[in-house]
């Protein structure tokens, strides 16, 4: 902070005037320094501040306010935006336009009476340009109270929640599914087709949980390692945490990391450059204004975002930096820099954040003025209070359900069947499908083999299929034992297939030089063809007389 002296020091004769003619002061001293020292002295006398402060104009008061209000310093460019610019005037400009007495902005009201200065101070970000209050008015001015009507947003009119969309823990499951599709080893495709199940019928959502983000969540709980595959007993420790628990395990994770990036996560944007931002403030940020939101109350999410933009809107830029971060709209191609694309970045994150991990994470409820619609508001949900404060909310843990097991080896696996059981399933069996009550599996030859090459055994597999299955078909037994001692005992192969009218046909053709394409006979006038070879096949019958069809004429 600066006192009264720094912040005049490097100003001119002709400004110090015009303060202290704005002050009532009669300026004795001709030289700059003894001028300085005698209005440094005098600002300072019992009652002149007050009377000055009285005298301001309503906007040169809210600006002053507003100072206070931050410890008597605001980034310059979000003061100036909130209270308008300052215009760079030499003493001869400011001679002829008289700016002190024609302000064009609070700002300019402040500046002329020496109530505000700039100056770069030091921030956890390098130093930055500031607005100041002298420290000797901040500390002989009261801090104001907010005024009322300063939530930010208003409450959602009934037709912007017509239908509901309640928080649920079903991040649960599909972290289960996510764990185990990285320990087998997924590539990104195959773990993108795992995530196409997870968004509810019935709901439009911008920004549905996908695998690359609830990824970023395990990361952050500490459940992955640097390459991604989970971390054994750290997984073996979430999937067996109650659900409440476990859910609150995930938030903890997600509001304390610094590598989750909630910008670089938007999908309509794209990011160039080496530019930093800092995910974690941004995020404290984020949940500050939420705190503000009542309870129990549905709130308007574009009027919300509307507010920050106006009161707020350097949340996650605390030097007022609009140009330094490269990125593009994924519509257009267009650059979003400058404070105009402000809605186009900043607001759209906001909007992520609030449709996505506060909703995924069980935080906030979400509401839409119709079915299939983009939600419009939010509210705070039952678990908020509870995750925000790293507790567990009050939810069912239930896992109390079975596999449901047929003889041709698929697996049914209901919702409530405990994680930890699904989880070692899953690295046995090859992934078919999920629905909204279970999720389906089936054992094959390579998923066994599979697991066989992660260290797994099929006494493994019966040990679990035993203790957690209604019952085990005895043929699966069968099979699966077999399958352990000899391996793979049937295998289905396309073959091309040379059928002929005659016996004799065969034996002359098999005593020809075709005799090099043809694989061992199925019957007495069936042999199979060895791949690319049907058309030289085919020629050699026409040189002895007969006439043949290929694949391709049959169609």
């Amino acid at each position: 902070m600066l006192d009264l002296n720094q912040s005049l020091h490097s100003q001119d004769m002709a400004y110090l005037q015009i303060v202290a003619d704005l002050w009532g002061v009669h300026l004795e001293a001709e030289d700059i320094r003894a001028a300085l020292q005698q209005i440094v002295t005098t600002l300072q006398e019992p009652g002149r501040l007050a009377a000055m402060v009285a005298s301001l104009p309503d906007e040169g008061r809210a600006a002053l306010d507003d100072l206070l209000r931050n410890n008597g310093r605001l980034p310059w460019s979000l003061f100036t935006r909130r209270h308008g610019e300052l215009r760079e005037m030499g003493p001869g400009r400011r001679d002829r336009e008289r700016p002190h007495l024609n302000p064009v902005s609070a700002t300019e009201i402040l500046w002329y009476r020496a109530l505000v200065s700039r100056a770069f101070l030091d921030a956890p970000e390098g130093p930055q340009e500031y607005a100041c209050l002298p420290v000797e008015f901040k500390a002989l001015l009261p801090v104001p109270q907010n005024p009322p009507g300063t939530k930010l947003g208003r409450a959602a009119k009934a037709g912007e929640r017509a239908v509901i969309i309640q928080v649920s823990d079903h991040i649960l499951d599909h972290a289960c599914t996510l764990l185990a599709g990285l320990r087998l080893g997924f590539p990104e495709e195959k773990l993108a087709q795992l995530s196409t199940a997870w968004q509810p019928a019935g709901v439009l959502s911008a920004y549905p949980l996908t695998a690359a983000s609830l990824a970023g969540l395990l990361g952050a709980a500490g459940l992955l390692d640097a390459s991604a595959v989970p971390i054994p007993e750290a997984t073996r420790h979430f999937l067996e945490l109650p659900r409440g628990k476990a859910l609150a395990h995930l938030v903890r994770g997600w509001s304390h990391s610094t590598g989750y990036n909630e910008l670089r996560l938007i999908p309509d944007l794209v990011f160039e450059g080496e530019w930093q931002n800092d995910p974690l403030r941004t995020r404290y940020a984020i949940l500050d204004f939420l705190a503000a939101v009542p309870a129990d109350t549905w709130w308007n999410l574009k009027a919300f975002i509307s507010d920050i933009h106006k009161k707020h809107p350097d949340f996650q830029r605390p030097a007022g930096d609009y140009d330094s971060w490269y990125i593009r709209s994924q519509a257009t191609g267009k650059y979003l820099r400058g404070f105009e694309h402000w809605e186009d970045v900043d607001g759209a994150l906001i909007r992520f954040m609030i449709l996505g991990p506060l909703h995924w994470l069980g935080i906030v409820d979400l509401a839409a003025p119709a079915p299939d619609a983009t939600p419009q508001a939010f509210r705070l949900s039952a678990w908020a209070e509870a995750l925000l404060n790293g507790a567990p909310p009050e939810i069912p843990d239930k896992e109390d359900e079975s596999f449901l097991i047929s003889s041709d080896a698929r697996i049914r696996v209901p919702r409530r069947v405990p994680r930890a059981a699904r989880y070692q399933l899953a690295r046995f069996s090859d992934w078919e499908r999920e629905n909204a009550e279970a999720y389906l599996y089936r054992l094959t030859p390579a998923s066994l083999e599979r697991a066989r090459g992660q260290g797994l055994r099929v006494l493994h597999l019966l040990t679990l299929l035993r203790r957690y299955a209604l019952t085990v078909p005895p043929s699966l037994e069968k099979a699966l034992t077999r399958w352990q001692e000899n391996g793979t005992e049937a295998h289905l192969e396309h073959l091309l297939v040379l059928r002929l009218r005659s016996p004799d046909m065969l034996q002359m053709l098999r005593t020809s030089r075709a005799a090099r394409f043809l694989e061992e006979p199925l019957g007495p006038t069936a042999v199979v063809v060895k791949a690319g070879a049907w058309e030289k096949v085919l020629a050699i019958l026409a040189e002895m007389g007969y006439l043949g069809e290929g694949p391709q004429e049959m169609e």
